[in-house]
């Protein structure tokens, strides 16, 4: 664990200072900056009866917004981000349709600038959950498939907000480091009933309760140190890649068990509703399972920017 999120840290880190060199200096716009992007990434597979090759028809698709709105007026910057995903997967012969990705995050974090250097005193909050239940398939005795829900909208979601400082070298570069972090995590009663559903059990026991909350409660509390990184810059022309790294330790309760999110979006431009993206994200959480969540997706992606 320790070596892997030292690695995590150094590719983050040696990213952060390429971005660094190849960001421009641009006088900081004052007011209000706002902007975003909606994306469509789309994929089907189709096989007639005669194909030897092995295959199996599917159609997918996935649904990303991101939205950023930013306001500065001389030593204060207020940077907001809302993000949005939404996948589904459909397989031939296959009774329910899949889940490839469901996200919506905010972020919010405000900074007074000391004096004139490139540090901030700053707050920041983060909100996490999903938008659609998510389950777990298996086969009854018939061999029928069959699905348990063990999350939806609300359980889990994530609630974090504390004080630190804040290192800005513009909207593209930044990161904040939160040593006083207070995090709320919610979850639905139902998932934490005692006797409820053994596969909603099974599925979380390993990792010693439903996301950390424990039997008949509805939520946790945590308090520990955060920190937060934002990269973007080009790769070359037309190619951009941004960076999102997120880090959290719990004061209260092993705090050696950093949780990581990190996030990287590669984007290589057609023309103006055109591009190929790229996303690959790794989530680290002991309270979830006590292994890496690994999701990629790639795809020919209908972009509308506004």
């Amino acid at each position: 664990m320790k070596k892997t999120l030292l690695a995590v840290v150094l590719l983050i880190s040696s990213t952060m200072v390429f971005a660094q060199e190849e960001t421009k200096e641009e006088a900081p716009k004052e007011g209000w900056t706002k902007g975003g992007n909606i994306g469509l990434l789309f994929n089907q597979s189709a096989f007639n009866a005669e194909w030897l090759g092995g295959g199996t028809s599917n159609i997918a698709g996935n649904l990303s917004i991101s939205y950023d709105f930013n306001y500065r007026k001389e030593d204060i910057t207020w940077d907001n981000k809302i993000l949005a995903d939404y996948g589904l997967t459909k397989l031939k012969d296959q009774e329910f349709t899949r889940k490839t990705n469901d996200r919506f995050e905010f972020n919010s974090l405000v900074g007074k600038q000391v004096k004139e250097s490139l540090w901030y005193y700053s707050f920041f909050l983060n909100f996490r959950t999903q938008f659609a239940p998510g389950y777990v398939f298996g086969t009854d005795d018939e061999g029928n498939e069959t699905r348990t829900e063990t999350t939806h909208i609300f359980s889990p979601a994530y609630l974090q907000a504390g004080p630190g400082m804040l290192w800005k070298k513009s909207d593209n570069l930044k990161v904040n480091i939160a040593p006083a972090t207070a995090r709320l995590i919610f979850v639905d009663g139902d998932f934490t009933e005692v006797g409820n559903d053994q596969a909603i059990i099974d599925a979380f026991n390993d990792a010693g309760g439903y996301f950390g909350v424990e039997a008949n409660e509805t939520t946790r509390f945590e308090f520990g140190a955060a920190l937060s990184a934002y990269a973007k810059f080009e790769l070359m022309k037309n190619v951009s890649m941004e960076n999102i790294l997120n880090l959290y330790a719990n004061y209260l309760e092993d705090p050696q068990n950093v949780d990581i999110d990190y996030t990287a979006n590669i984007v290589m431009t057609i023309n103006k509703y055109l591009s190929t993206n790229l996303t690959f994200q790794a989530i680290y959480d002991d309270n979830a399972i006590g292994a890496f969540q690994i999701r990629e997706v790639f795809g020919l992606g209908v972009n509308y920017g506004f």
